[in-house]
C-alpha cells in the first residue's frame, strides 16, 4: 500500500514497530497506519486502543486469518487420533524432546505475538510445554529442519503464509472460539479458567492514527480502499521467502499488473 500511496504522491516511511505495542504509537500519532492487525492476536488490543478515540479502525483488508496449533502430517502416524485435540495428552510423548520430555514440546511464536497460549495447555490440562521462538525466521527455520528430518514438532502456523502450501500437515481442532472463551471462565469444558478453546479465526484489519484522517484524507481513503486475497498475499510471500526474490521486485511486479486495481483506490 506504502508503494501505491507514493503514486499518489505522498512520502512514505516504513517502520518496524512490536506488534501490540506500536498502539502506543499509533494513539500518540508517531506512528500513522498498520496494515494488519489480526482478529486471531490482535483483536483485544485493537478494541482497547479504538476506545481511546486516539485511532480508527480502517476496515478489512480482504485477506482471512487462520493461526492455530499445527502438526506436519508425518506426525499423525504417530498420534493417530489427531486432529482431535483431545489426542495430544496420549502423544505427548511422541511430541516430546529431551528438554521437555516427558512432556510434549509446542512451540509457539514470539512472545510479543500473544496468543494465549500457555493460558490454554493449563486451561485444556495439556500435557505439554510451551517453547517460544524468539522470531518469525526462526519458527519457520525450525519447522524446515524438523520436517527434513522428520522429526516431532507441533508448532503455531499461521495462514496466509507460504508454510501451509510448502508442507504437509493439518491443524489441531479445538473447541471451536467465541468471545466468551476468552472473557468467562464459566463458558466452555473448564469452568474454572477461561482460554479452553482454540484460536479465533478472522479479519485482518488496517489501523490508524486518528489525526491522519483529517491530515491525509485522501490516502486514508485509499487506505479504506486497499482489498487483497490470501491466495494474492500467498503468491507474493512464496516468491519472496522461497524464490528468493526482492521485496521490492514481487511489489512492482504487482503493481504493473495491477494498475487500474490500485488506480481506482487513489481517485
Amino acid at each position: 500500500m506504502g508503494e501505491v500511496l507514493k503514486k499518489a504522491g505522498y512520502n512514505i516511511e516504513y517502520v518496524q514497530a512490536d506488534y501490540i505495542a506500536q498502539f502506543a504509537g499509533l494513539e500518540s500519532g508517531d506512528l500513522h497506519v498498520a496494515m494488519e492487525m489480526w482478529e486471531t492476536t490482535g483483536k483485544d488490543a485493537m478494541n482497547a486502543s479504538l476506545k481511546t478515540g486516539k485511532t480508527v479502525d480502517l476496515g478489512e483488508t480482504g485477506m482471512d486469518a487462520k493461526e492455530e496449533w499445527w502438526y506436519p502430517l508425518y506426525m499423525k502416524e504417530r498420534c493417530p487420533g489427531l486432529p482431535d485435540w483431545k489426542a495430544l495428552n496420549k502423544c505427548a510423548k511422541a511430541f516430546s524432546t529431551p528438554e521437555t520430555a516427558p512432556k510434549g514440546r509446542y512451540l509457539g511464536g514470539p512472545v510479543t505475538w500473544g496468543g494465549y497460549d500457555d493460558e490454554r495447555v493449563e486451561a485444556l490440562g495439556l500435557d505439554f510445554e510451551v517453547v517460544h521462538a524468539g522470531t518469525d525466521a526462526a519458527l519457520f527455520a525450525e519447522l524446515q529442519s524438523a520436517y527434513d528430518r522428520k522429526a516431532p514438532i507441533l508448532l503455531w502456523i499461521y495462514a496466509p503464509h507460504w508454510a501451509v502450501a510448502k508442507f504437509k500437515g493439518e491443524w489441531v481442532e479445538f473447541p471451536t472460539y467465541t468471545d466468551a472463551c476468552y472473557s468467562d471462565p464459566k463458558w466452555g469444558i473448564n469452568k474454572d479458567m477461561a482460554y479452553d478453546c482454540g484460536k479465533p479465526f478472522g479479519w485482518i484489519k488496517k489501523v490508524g492514527w486518528k489525526g491522519g484522517e483529517k491530515k491525509w484524507p485522501g490516502a486514508y481513503k485509499a487506505i479504506r480502499n486497499f482489498k487483497i486475497d490470501n491466495d494474492e498475499m500467498s503468491a507474493m510471500i512464496v516468491k519472496i521467502d522461497l524464490d528468493g526474490k526482492k521485496l521490492d521486485a514481487v511489489v512492482d511486479e504487482w503493481m504493473n499488473n495491477n494498475k487500474s486495481r490500485w488506480q481506482a483506490w487513489i481517485k
